[in-house]
């Protein structure tokens, strides 16, 4: 069968095997997908060794999309716009030569959750996304092509943020969206979408933003899912906001990989239902 796989540290809590599992079943495609723990300093090494064995392609969780996106012989539109990736495809080109691949459907994923999921309009709405990392680089771009208003991305390193914005400057422009950048303690105003890309889920932090950030009503987004966003899910929802976890994003940015590898589009809406149903 054919072999995919998630490769990230920590991996034990991914979703990905199951969800990859079902598109197959749901589709008819023979494939066995993993996951790989690999240690910090071992990406390049466990990604060879993976392509070994006979692996076709692997979705990377943190903290490798950019070691991923640096290890690929070619990118795609959107993996050059974010330096970022989450998925890669190994084949051979027309010369014999190994070819590594790298896309981002990280950003496909959640504006999909988002607008189709949730049911919220990201057009003409005010977006602060919180962290400056290879999930927010990952997003940027997508997230901008839905033409809010406003989108500030709000970092507690600022120069990484600035950083991402600036790559993303003339995208902003084309789409008419003001575009910027702060630390987390100079956020003023409140926005109707507030999307927390930072590691503060996974690594038990604090909510890393204050509850101002939140108009009444607005969707307050966490990337990650179960356990892990708790803490953010139930604190926008004390201060009125709509909080939604990472699971519909996770669902849908791996039924765009599987479509990237497969060359088939599975029902994402179905299978995220199925998982939502069985918690």
């Amino acid at each position: 069968m054919d072999l995919y796989c998630v490769i990230g540290n920590p991996v034990e809590h991914s979703r990905s095997p199951a969800i990859h599992a079902r598109f197959a079943e749901l589709t008819g495609q023979a494939l066995r997908y993993e996951r790989r723990l690999l240690p910090l300093d071992g990406f390049a090494n466990g990604v060879r060794a993976f392509v070994a064995e006979g692996g076709l392609g692997c979705n990377v969780t943190v903290p490798f999309k950019f070691d991923a996106f640096a290890l690929a012989t070619a990118h795609t539109e959107r993996a050059a716009l974010a330096q970022a990736c989450n998925t890669l495809s190994f084949g051979i080109n027309a010369a014999g030569q190994p070819v590594v691949r790298a896309d981002n459907t990280d950003g496909v994923g959640l504006v999909n959750d988002i607008v189709q999921g949730a049911g919220v309009r990201i057009a003409g709405h005010d977006v602060l996304l919180v962290g400056a990392g290879g999930a927010a680089a990952g997003v940027l771009g997508p997230l901008l092509g839905q033409r809010p208003r406003q989108l500030l991305v709000a970092n507690r390193s600022i120069g990484k943020a600035q950083a991402l914005v600036a790559r993303h400057e003339a995208l902003a422009r084309r789409h008419e969206v003001a575009l910027g950048a702060c630390g987390l303690n100079d956020i003023h105003g409140g926005f109707d979408v507030v999307v927390n890309a930072s590691a503060s889920s996974l690594s038990g932090a604090s909510v890393p933003v204050p509850a101002h950030v939140l108009r009444k009503g607005a969707l307050a987004y966490d990337m990650m899912y179960g356990p892990a966003a708790a803490p953010f899910l139930d604190w926008a929802a004390a201060n009125g906001a709509r909080p939604r976890d990472g699971l519909g994003m996770l669902v849908e940015q791996a039924a765009e990989a599987f479509f990237v590898w497969r060359g088939v589009r599975p029902p994402a809406a179905q299978v995220l239902a199925e998982l939502r149903a069985a918690r």
